[in-house]
């Protein structure tokens, strides 16, 4: 329980979250405001089409065989990751406001490592799939041949370094024991932690952005060499079709969290004009609406995503499908390396359609 005395001198082990609020200039009302109540609000109703919205999706995936590639049990990860953040945000929604100052250092810590985590998850996630894209793009295919076994250990690998890199400032990286440098967005996380991790994904979204540029690229490029030939067209409309969709994903991402992580990159500088209080909250709400849109991607997009969102929500009723190729993938692997052998380039760089193996 934290008492108002000094555990050890220079540090505040045992002093209480309001202390450290104060201190940072973030006073918090012991009273709900009306601004409060807005927030808390518009953040719950959030959360709740976040957590349903992806357990949808991820039903959808488990349900479909047609999704049973490596491709889309990462954006099924992501949707996972995506699901763990409306939980984190809803349990941030009961301890924000007035409640806050109730919490323990502990219960604070706890609350900010579940954001800190679902935000590395879903980065990761989306890291792994440009990868991904990159790399069967590359071998002029449609879906990896990668095991499920290999995927379902980079599946386990990215939330051992979400949940490390959420649990770092509970580890020593925070400001008990250096008050001047405390966060005034977060007043107990040192501000050299945000500046680091801000950067941190800053830099990934643009290694990211980067991928899918280069991939456009090569797709545009390739693109040229195929006109003459229908099958090569088509496959490169599917690829293309997939490309946006995961970019769609991406961009989004981008656009509702990089206000967020500018905001925090500015709290970490010590930026004391930017006013980053004012902004803060709204932010977060922004970036916590990025988790519902890409469900809202995948039912523009795929139409047998679609379809099968329908017979869940119409508890397993019998829709009317169209068994023809989707507009984003093949029905069977078998289909897919057969036109996709389609593509592989002679010696001379030209398209060669009796090719048969795919490198």
């Amino acid at each position: 329980m934290d008492t108002l005395t000094d555990d050890t001198e220079g540090c505040y082990f045992n002093r209480s979250v309001k202390f450290f609020y104060e201190s940072s200039g973030k006073n918090i009302s012991d009273h709900w405001r009306k601004r409060d109540y807005t927030i808390v609000s518009l953040g719950m109703a959030v959360c709740f089409v976040v957590i349903f919205s992806n357990i949808l999706v991820i039903a959808a995936i488990i349900k479909n065989r047609r999704f049973h590639f490596p491709i889309y049990y990462l954006l099924g990860n992501l949707a996972l990751a995506d699901l763990f953040s409306g939980v984190s945000y809803l349990n941030m929604m009961f301890h924000t406001g007035p409640w806050t100052i109730k919490l323990s250092k502990h219960q604070w810590f706890v609350r900010q490592a579940l954001i800190d985590t679902s935000l590395t998850a879903s980065v990761l996630n989306l890291l792994a799939v440009a990868v991904e894209r990159h790399q069967t793009i590359f071998n002029m295919q449609l879906h990896s041949e990668m095991s499920a076994r290999r995927i379902f250990v980079v599946i386990v690998f990215i939330w051992l370094v979400a949940i490390i890199m959420g649990l770092v400032p509970t580890m020593g990286w925070h400001c008990l024991c250096d008050l001047e440098n405390c966060s005034t967005m977060a007043p107990m996380y040192s501000r050299k932690y945000l500046v680091f991790w801000a950067l941190l994904n800053l830099l990934t979204f643009s290694i990211m952005v980067a991928i899918y540029t280069h991939i456009f690229v090569y797709v545009r490029r390739k693109s040229k060499q195929m006109a003459p030939h229908t099958s090569q067209m088509r496959h490169r409309e599917t690829v293309m079709s997939l490309m946006k969709t995961v970019s769609l994903i991406l961009g989004c991402f981008v656009l509702c969290w990089t206000p967020g992580l500018v905001v925090l990159l500015l709290d970490g500088l010590g930026c004391e004009r930017c006013q980053v209080l004012r902004i803060e909250k709204y932010c977060l709400v922004l970036a916590e609406c990025n988790s519902f849109v890409n469900p809202i991607i995948y039912s523009l997009r795929d139409k047998d995503m679609r379809t099968t969102f329908l017979e869940i929500l119409c508890c397993g009723s019998r829709q009317n499908r169209n068994h023809s190729s989707s507009a984003v993938h093949f029905n069977t692997m078998d289909q897919e390396k057969s036109q996709s052998a389609e593509l592989m380039p002679r010696s001379n760089g030209t398209p060669h359609a009796s090719d048969s193996t795919v490198s």
